[in-house]
Protein backbone atom coordinates (compact mmCIF):
# COMPACT_ATOMS: atom_id res chain seq x y z
CA UNK A 1 0.00 0.00 0.00
CA UNK A 2 2.55 2.42 1.17
CA UNK A 3 4.94 1.71 -2.42
CA UNK A 4 1.58 2.44 -4.19
CA UNK A 5 1.42 5.73 -2.38
CA UNK A 6 5.02 6.37 -2.47
CA UNK A 7 4.92 6.48 -6.65
CA UNK A 8 1.45 8.68 -6.46
CA UNK A 9 2.14 11.76 -8.35
CA UNK A 10 -0.96 14.78 -9.19
CA UNK A 11 1.21 16.93 -11.53
CA UNK A 12 -0.24 20.38 -12.73
CA UNK A 13 -0.58 19.05 -16.42
CA UNK A 14 -3.04 16.27 -15.77
CA UNK A 15 -4.91 17.98 -12.75
CA UNK A 16 -5.64 21.10 -15.34
CA UNK A 17 -7.31 18.97 -17.60
CA UNK A 18 -9.95 18.20 -14.87
CA UNK A 19 -10.07 21.23 -13.37
CA UNK A 20 -11.01 23.55 -16.15
CA UNK A 21 -13.76 21.32 -17.78
CA UNK A 22 -17.04 22.37 -18.07
CA UNK A 23 -18.15 18.71 -17.84
CA UNK A 24 -20.66 19.11 -14.42
CA UNK A 25 -22.74 16.58 -12.90
CA UNK A 26 -25.42 16.44 -10.09
CA UNK A 27 -26.16 14.14 -7.58
CA UNK A 28 -28.94 15.30 -5.60
CA UNK A 29 -27.96 18.51 -3.59
CA UNK A 30 -24.17 17.60 -4.81
CA UNK A 31 -22.97 19.49 -7.94
CA UNK A 32 -19.41 17.63 -9.34
CA UNK A 33 -17.39 19.47 -12.22
CA UNK A 34 -14.93 17.00 -14.21
CA UNK A 35 -14.90 13.79 -15.79
CA UNK A 36 -15.98 10.23 -14.66
CA UNK A 37 -12.64 8.51 -16.14
CA UNK A 38 -10.37 6.28 -14.79
CA UNK A 39 -7.93 8.70 -13.18
CA UNK A 40 -10.59 11.73 -12.99
CA UNK A 41 -10.66 14.42 -10.05
CA UNK A 42 -13.70 15.82 -9.35
CA UNK A 43 -14.69 18.91 -7.59
CA UNK A 44 -18.23 19.15 -5.75
CA UNK A 45 -20.55 21.70 -4.20
CA UNK A 46 -23.02 20.53 -2.02
CA UNK A 47 -25.07 22.40 0.97
CA UNK A 48 -23.03 23.36 3.79
CA UNK A 49 -24.05 20.76 6.38
CA UNK A 50 -23.91 17.84 4.21
CA UNK A 51 -22.10 14.52 4.59
CA UNK A 52 -20.58 12.97 1.44
CA UNK A 53 -19.47 9.39 0.87
CA UNK A 54 -18.02 8.40 -1.88
CA UNK A 55 -17.38 4.22 -2.82
CA UNK A 56 -17.63 3.38 1.22
CA UNK A 57 -15.11 6.20 2.15
CA UNK A 58 -16.72 8.99 3.72
CA UNK A 59 -15.30 12.44 2.29
CA UNK A 60 -13.99 15.76 4.19
CA UNK A 61 -16.47 18.71 2.97
CA UNK A 62 -15.42 22.50 3.75
CA UNK A 63 -18.26 24.43 5.91
CA UNK A 64 -18.89 26.26 2.62
CA UNK A 65 -19.73 22.97 1.39
CA UNK A 66 -16.50 22.38 -1.25
CA UNK A 67 -15.05 18.61 -1.38
CA UNK A 68 -12.82 16.91 -4.13
CA UNK A 69 -13.13 12.81 -5.33
CA UNK A 70 -10.76 10.94 -7.61
CA UNK A 71 -10.98 7.79 -9.54
CA UNK A 72 -7.82 5.74 -9.15
CA UNK A 73 -6.00 3.95 -12.34
CA UNK A 74 -8.05 1.26 -12.46
CA UNK A 75 -11.05 2.81 -10.59
CA UNK A 76 -14.39 0.20 -11.23
CA UNK A 77 -17.18 1.10 -13.56
CA UNK A 78 -19.65 2.33 -11.29
CA UNK A 79 -18.52 5.11 -8.36
CA UNK A 80 -21.08 5.33 -6.00
CA UNK A 81 -21.61 9.00 -4.44
CA UNK A 82 -23.74 9.44 -1.07
CA UNK A 83 -25.06 12.49 -0.13
CA UNK A 84 -26.24 12.58 4.02
CA UNK A 85 -28.20 15.94 5.02
CA UNK A 86 -30.50 16.02 7.89
CA UNK A 87 -30.71 12.30 8.26
CA UNK A 88 -31.55 11.34 4.70
CA UNK A 89 -29.17 9.74 2.22
CA UNK A 90 -28.80 9.56 -0.98
CA UNK A 91 -26.89 7.76 -3.21
CA UNK A 92 -26.46 8.23 -7.32
CA UNK A 93 -24.06 5.51 -8.96
CA UNK A 94 -21.59 7.11 -11.91
CA UNK A 95 -20.68 5.29 -14.81
CA UNK A 96 -17.00 5.77 -15.29
CA UNK A 97 -15.11 5.21 -18.98
CA UNK A 98 -11.96 3.41 -19.11
CA UNK A 99 -8.87 4.19 -20.08
CA UNK A 100 -5.86 2.79 -22.69
CA UNK A 101 -2.74 2.46 -20.68
CA UNK A 102 0.64 2.38 -22.48
CA UNK A 103 2.12 -1.47 -21.06
CA UNK A 104 5.23 -2.57 -22.39
CA UNK A 105 6.81 -6.22 -22.35
CA UNK A 106 10.81 -5.78 -21.85
CA UNK A 107 12.55 -9.17 -21.52
CA UNK A 108 15.78 -10.13 -20.88
CA UNK A 109 16.53 -7.50 -18.41
CA UNK A 110 18.79 -8.60 -15.34
CA UNK A 111 17.36 -8.94 -12.66
CA UNK A 112 19.36 -6.47 -10.43
CA UNK A 113 18.31 -4.10 -12.75
CA UNK A 114 14.78 -4.54 -11.87
CA UNK A 115 14.63 -5.84 -8.34
CA UNK A 116 16.22 -3.22 -5.79
CA UNK A 117 19.06 -5.27 -3.62
CA UNK A 118 17.92 -6.75 -0.58
CA UNK A 119 19.82 -4.44 1.66
CA UNK A 120 17.52 -1.19 1.20
CA UNK A 121 14.39 -2.95 1.46
CA UNK A 122 13.77 -1.54 5.22
CA UNK A 123 15.03 2.29 3.39
CA UNK A 124 12.69 2.31 0.78
CA UNK A 125 9.73 0.95 3.43
CA UNK A 126 10.76 3.48 5.98
CA UNK A 127 10.98 6.24 3.22
CA UNK A 128 7.50 5.40 1.49
CA UNK A 129 5.72 5.42 5.04
CA UNK A 130 7.26 8.93 5.21
CA UNK A 131 5.84 10.04 1.96
CA UNK A 132 2.44 8.32 2.78
CA UNK A 133 2.20 10.01 6.07
CA UNK A 134 2.61 13.15 4.63
CA UNK A 135 0.40 12.80 1.92
CA UNK A 136 -2.06 11.63 4.80
CA UNK A 137 -2.66 14.76 5.63
CA UNK A 138 -5.96 16.63 5.33
CA UNK A 139 -5.71 20.32 5.78
CA UNK A 140 -8.88 22.98 5.38
CA UNK A 141 -7.30 25.09 2.75
CA UNK A 142 -8.92 25.31 -0.52
CA UNK A 143 -6.12 25.81 -2.38
CA UNK A 144 -6.87 23.52 -5.23
CA UNK A 145 -9.91 25.62 -6.14
CA UNK A 146 -7.68 28.12 -7.60
CA UNK A 147 -6.61 26.29 -10.56
CA UNK A 148 -3.09 24.54 -11.85
CA UNK A 149 -0.81 25.83 -14.22
CA UNK A 150 2.44 23.98 -15.67
CA UNK A 151 5.10 23.50 -13.04
CA UNK A 152 7.72 23.38 -16.04
CA UNK A 153 7.65 23.54 -20.19
CA UNK A 154 9.13 20.39 -21.61
CA UNK A 155 8.67 17.53 -23.99
CA UNK A 156 6.40 14.91 -22.13
CA UNK A 157 8.34 11.58 -21.57
CA UNK A 158 6.47 9.47 -19.81
CA UNK A 159 2.96 9.68 -19.31
CA UNK A 160 0.18 8.49 -16.57
CA UNK A 161 -0.83 4.91 -16.39
CA UNK A 162 2.11 3.46 -18.19
CA UNK A 163 3.40 0.54 -16.71
CA UNK A 164 5.82 -1.82 -17.84
CA UNK A 165 6.54 -5.80 -17.68
CA UNK A 166 10.02 -7.09 -16.97
CA UNK A 167 10.97 -10.76 -17.94
CA UNK A 168 7.41 -11.06 -17.82
CA UNK A 169 6.94 -9.33 -13.97
CA UNK A 170 4.36 -6.44 -13.87
CA UNK A 171 6.19 -3.27 -12.08
CA UNK A 172 4.11 -0.48 -10.48
CA UNK A 173 2.27 1.61 -12.90
CA UNK A 174 3.40 5.09 -13.88
CA UNK A 175 1.05 7.22 -11.71
CA UNK A 176 2.62 10.54 -12.41
CA UNK A 177 4.05 12.77 -15.90
CA UNK A 178 7.70 12.87 -16.54
CA UNK A 179 8.51 16.29 -18.13
CA UNK A 180 11.95 16.04 -19.86
CA UNK A 181 14.27 19.69 -19.18
CA UNK A 182 17.73 20.31 -18.66
CA UNK A 183 19.70 19.65 -15.09
CA UNK A 184 18.90 22.88 -12.76
CA UNK A 185 15.96 23.88 -14.67
CA UNK A 186 13.69 26.01 -12.47
CA UNK A 187 10.93 23.89 -10.82
CA UNK A 188 7.28 26.31 -10.69
CA UNK A 189 4.65 25.74 -8.05
CA UNK A 190 1.43 24.40 -10.11
CA UNK A 191 -0.66 25.71 -7.63
CA UNK A 192 -0.93 27.43 -3.69
CA UNK A 193 -0.06 25.45 -1.44
CA UNK A 194 2.02 24.83 1.52
CA UNK A 195 5.25 22.47 1.65
CA UNK A 196 4.08 19.17 3.17
CA UNK A 197 7.11 17.85 2.52
CA UNK A 198 10.63 18.16 1.29
CA UNK A 199 13.73 15.49 1.16
CA UNK A 200 17.15 15.35 -1.52
CA UNK A 201 17.80 11.32 -0.44
CA UNK A 202 15.14 9.07 -1.34
CA UNK A 203 16.07 5.95 -2.98
CA UNK A 204 13.61 5.53 -5.71
CA UNK A 205 12.03 9.47 -6.09
CA UNK A 206 15.71 11.18 -5.25
CA UNK A 207 15.04 14.97 -4.57
CA UNK A 208 11.74 14.51 -3.33
CA UNK A 209 8.85 17.84 -2.85
CA UNK A 210 5.36 17.70 -1.83
CA UNK A 211 2.96 20.03 -1.69
CA UNK A 212 -0.98 20.54 0.21
CA UNK A 213 -3.48 22.10 -1.82
CA UNK A 214 -5.86 21.36 0.28
CA UNK A 215 -8.73 18.83 1.20
CA UNK A 216 -6.18 15.90 0.23
CA UNK A 217 -5.17 17.15 -3.24
CA UNK A 218 -1.45 17.00 -3.22
CA UNK A 219 1.03 17.65 -6.46
CA UNK A 220 4.25 15.71 -6.08
CA UNK A 221 8.11 16.12 -7.90
CA UNK A 222 10.49 13.73 -8.19
CA UNK A 223 14.48 13.50 -8.91
CA UNK A 224 14.91 16.77 -8.00
CA UNK A 225 18.65 18.07 -7.89
CA UNK A 226 17.47 20.76 -5.53
CA UNK A 227 14.59 22.07 -3.16
CA UNK A 228 14.19 25.71 -2.92
CA UNK A 229 11.72 25.63 -0.13
CA UNK A 230 11.09 24.40 3.17
CA UNK A 231 8.95 22.17 4.75
CA UNK A 232 6.05 24.37 6.57
CA UNK A 233 6.29 26.79 4.08
CA UNK A 234 3.53 28.54 2.72
CA UNK A 235 3.78 29.38 -1.12
CA UNK A 236 1.87 31.29 -4.28
CA UNK A 237 1.36 29.38 -8.06
CA UNK A 238 4.25 30.51 -9.56
CA UNK A 239 6.80 30.52 -6.80
CA UNK A 240 10.17 28.62 -7.42
CA UNK A 241 10.24 25.20 -5.34
CA UNK A 242 12.99 23.85 -7.36
CA UNK A 243 14.95 22.18 -9.56
CA UNK A 244 15.00 19.70 -12.18
CA UNK A 245 17.57 16.75 -11.72
CA UNK A 246 18.64 13.12 -12.06
CA UNK A 247 18.74 11.96 -8.36
CA UNK A 248 16.79 8.82 -7.38
CA UNK A 249 16.60 5.86 -9.63
CA UNK A 250 16.57 8.00 -13.14
CA UNK A 251 18.46 7.61 -16.65
CA UNK A 252 18.32 11.38 -16.95
CA UNK A 253 17.29 14.82 -15.93
CA UNK A 254 13.57 15.10 -15.87
CA UNK A 255 10.88 16.00 -13.50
Amino acid sequence: MYLKDYYTIFLSRYLSVFLTLSISCVAHGAELRGAWVQGGLLLGKTEPGTQIDFNGNAVTVSPEGDFVVALGRDAPKIATLTSIFEGQATSTNFVVKPREYDIQYVEGVPQKTVTPPPEVTSRIQREAALVAKARSVVDSRLDYLAGFVSPLEGPITGVYGSQRFYNGTPRSPHYGLDIAAPNGAVVMAPAPGVVRFANLDLYFSGGTLILDHGYGVFSSFFHLSDILVDEGQIIARGDPIARVGATGRATGPHL
